[in-house]
């Protein structure tokens, strides 16, 4: 009986296999985050996203950022702590915005016929953006939070605001002066979308938009910071030894 001899790899075979499984494990992590931060942000903030009429200078502008900072907090922990690398607010937030499109295509245009200009995503990329470099220059999660947490809740409308400006032009419709993102909400109806909680600021517009704005975008600042902090401690507790050796 002749014996099995053992399979010899080469060096370059070992290491294309160990690219491979890389390219693997980040393509496999990346549909992970997109879908349970995709899940996350449908069932907070989904409804002020979803609809260009419900991107208004309060709820949209404080619930967003809030709600979107969560899981970028605890990937930042985690990929730097482990692997040094300043991508992990960009990483899930990149995540959200493809999961985001996948659903507002496909769903709200493929299954329902809704205009992309009426049910586009928000892009919170320069809040992620802001996140890492400030972690990357300071190194220290205490920081980031402070600053990159307020900032985060700032850029949010600003980052915005090339997208919905056009749509929150004043218009005479009527007789009542509105923003054409109302008019598209009165033409386009949303069954079971709850009108009730729906305001449509008639005179005053959206666009003169006064003080509401920064006042808004400061206390989501302020409390994306609370928020940071407690996701952050939920990256590190889920990325200790202790817990996966438990699980």
């Amino acid at each position: 009986m002749s014996s099995l001899s053992p399979t010899v790899f080469t060096k370059a075979e070992i290491i294309q296999a160990s690219r491979t499984a890389d390219w693997l494990i980040l393509v496999f992590a990346f549909l992970v985050f997109t879908g349970g931060f995709h899940v996350h942000a449908m069932l907070t903030m989904g409804d002020w996203d979803f609809w260009t009429d419900w991107k208004d200078r309060r709820l949209w502008v404080t619930v967003t950022p809030i709600m979107c900072i969560t899981f970028p907090a605890a990937v930042q922990y985690w990929m730097w702590d482990k692997l040094r690398l300043p991508l992990g607010a960009t990483f899930t937030i990149l995540g959200l915005l493809f999961g985001e499109w996948v659903n507002r295509y496909f769903n709200f245009w493929g299954w329902t016929y809704f205009p992309i200009n009426f049910v586009w995503a928000a892009t919170l990329v320069p809040g992620a953006i802001i996140l890492d470099v400030i972690l990357l220059w300071s190194k220290s999660f205490l920081i980031t939070a402070v600053i990159g947490g307020l900032a985060f809740g700032l850029i949010f409308y600003p980052g915005n605001w090339s997208m919905l400006a056009v749509l929150h032009q004043p218009v005479e419709y009527n007789g009542m002066v509105m923003t054409i993102a109302d008019i598209q909400g009165y033409h386009y109806v949303r069954t079971g979308t709850p009108e009730y909680i729906r305001f449509v600021e008639k005179g005053t517009l959206r666009t003169f938009g006064k003080d509401v704005v920064p006042v808004s975008a400061f206390f989501s600042g302020f409390i994306c910071i609370l928020i940071y902090f407690i996701w952050h401690f939920f990256g590190r507790w889920y990325s200790t030894t202790r817990f996966i050796d438990q699980y």
